[in-house]
């Protein structure tokens, strides 16, 4: 029997939303030691890596699924991909030994670069040899239209253990299920259309059941979808950071200890999120003084960070796909005092917090499920086109405990968030085993000189380590 799975309407907008220039995949660095992976030459065992990748893979089985279409209405379904072959989703590179961290980030940037094959399942994994130190790393690209960035972490549950054993069980024997034919798919599209009303009808009979709960529902979704819409139609500011982007890129990181972190939140007040924010207001502040805008020309900056926010229920983790929303929040740039700073962003975030501008965006992509599907995507486009955010900060949570591939200890991890248009600059954030690991992708036009950002990134820390100092001494 024909078998396949409908996209979202949220995870539909992020394939609408690629372009030439526009590559809507997210991605990680990953660095081992190379441990029990060596081979006798002193390289990475392939071959092994290979088959345990394969050997995990019923357990998320869209990774051995295709796109297809729906005709007419040209909705994307996933199908199981009946040429799948793991040899071209797992790939080797190496590295001029000893390769450094800086021939490695130049790697990372050009794999980023390339967009993924829409023919095939969307993903890859680059095992990459050559590392100094006796490292390895992995270079893992996944299409955005299959991933969020708390379902990303439960891929890692899936391919990383908590013990170093190599040894492992194969996988079952798979067998792709047929696809569906063009009949198949049109007349379930019809039939989706027709009983529409229907469970639309269900859902006011059952609010009507409740009728002032589901009356305080509304207004919450109405005042959402307002404040939603408010930041979606005034501009941000123009600044050197939000020019049209081209198709290639650079990627940098940087590692904090993330007791460091929490010793400034604790002492200063507010969160681990919100010492990120205060932490790239003051690089902002520093990299526009740089480009040549000085800070009381700062004061007058409307400066917007896109923070993407999870809505994913404790019974969909694990469950791949999109279930995410996002706020706007307003930076305070021109704040020279790192406390201050971070007590800007702390009343920020508290009011974003009260506010429903998360639940507006998560209201928007339910009724373009019901409705047009490509109305999500309008949605996105017509904000990013109007510039509602100057770049974007995600942070996301992870193990905090060593994690092993086949025996070699993960070390680091270093995250990447795609751009957007005219976003040449996207900072994501993973935390792992006491680090907190900081990926920034560039425009490769724009950012020559990412790597000043990045200083200023950890000079705009110290700030606020030392702030914290202050107030312990």
């Amino acid at each position: 029997m024909a078998i396949y799975d409908r996209l979202s309407a949220q995870d539909r907008s992020f394939l609408d939303l690629e372009g030439p220039s526009i590559h809507m995949h997210v991605a990680g660095a990953f660095l081992f030691e190379r441990g029990s992976m060596s081979t006798p030459q002193g390289g990475v065992d392939i071959d092994a890596i290979c088959d345990y990748v394969e050997a995990r893979l019923h357990r998320i089985p869209r990774y051995r699924q295709r796109l297809a279409w729906i005709p007419i209405e040209a909705h994307p379904v996933w199908v199981d991909d009946d040429r799948f072959n793991i040899r071209y989703h797992v790939r080797h590179a190496a590295l001029p030994a000893p390769g450094d961290d800086r021939q490695l980030k130049r790697l990372c940037a050009r794999i980023l670069s390339q967009q993924l094959d829409r023919r095939r399942p969307l993903w890859e994994m680059w095992v990459v040899e050559g590392l100094e130190h006796d490292r390895f790393a992995l270079v893992c690209k996944t299409h955005h239209c299959m991933v969020d960035g708390i379902s990303g972490v439960d891929l890692l549950a899936v391919l990383l253990g908590v013990t170093p054993e190599k040894e492992f069980e194969p996988g079952p024997a798979w067998y792709p299920n047929p696809a569906p034919s063009g009949f198949d798919l049109a007349r379930d599209a019809v039939w989706r259309r027709v009983e529409t009303p229907f469970v639309l009808a269900r859902a006011a009979l059952s609010a009507l059941q409740k009728p002032e709960q589901a009356l305080d529902q509304f207004r919450d979704a109405l005042s959402g979808v307002g404040q939603a819409l408010s930041s979606a139609l005034s501009p941000a500011a123009d600044t050197p950071l939000n020019r049209p982007i081209g198709p290639h890129r650079r990627f940098d990181w940087l590692g904090f200890d993330i007791a460091e972190v929490k010793r400034v939140k604790d002492r200063l007040g507010g969160t681990v999120n919100d010492v990120v924010l205060a932490t790239v207001a003051g690089a902002v502040s520093r990299f526009l003084e740089q480009r040549g805008i000085p800070l009381r020309r700062q004061r007058e900056l409307d400066f917007r960070a896109f923070c993407p926010v999870s809505v994913r229920s404790a019974a969909e983790r694990g469950a791949l796909g999109n279930r995410v929303s996002s706020i706007i929040a307003r930076l305070p740039i021109a704040e020279r005092d790192p406390t201050r700073r971070l007590g800007a962003v702390r009343t920020i975030t508290a009011d974003l917090k009260r506010s429903k501008q998360a639940l507006g965006a998560e209201v928007l992509s339910s009724v373009s499920e019901w409705t047009a599907p490509t109305l999500a995507t309008l949605a996105a486009r017509l904000a990013f086109a109007n510039r509602v955010s100057n770049l974007v900060v995600t942070n996301v949570p992870g193990p905090q405990i060593p994690l092993y591939l086949l025996g070699a200890r993960m070390l680091e991890s270093y995250p990447m968030v795609p751009l957007f248009e005219s976003q040449g600059l996207g900072i994501a954030l993973f935390s792992y085993a006491g680090g907190l690991y900081w990926g920034f992708n560039a425009d490769w036009d724009q950012f020559p000189d990412l790597h000043d950002f990045v200083g200023a990134i950890d000079a705009s820390f110290r700030e606020l380590c030392e702030a914290a100092d202050a107030v312990a001494a």
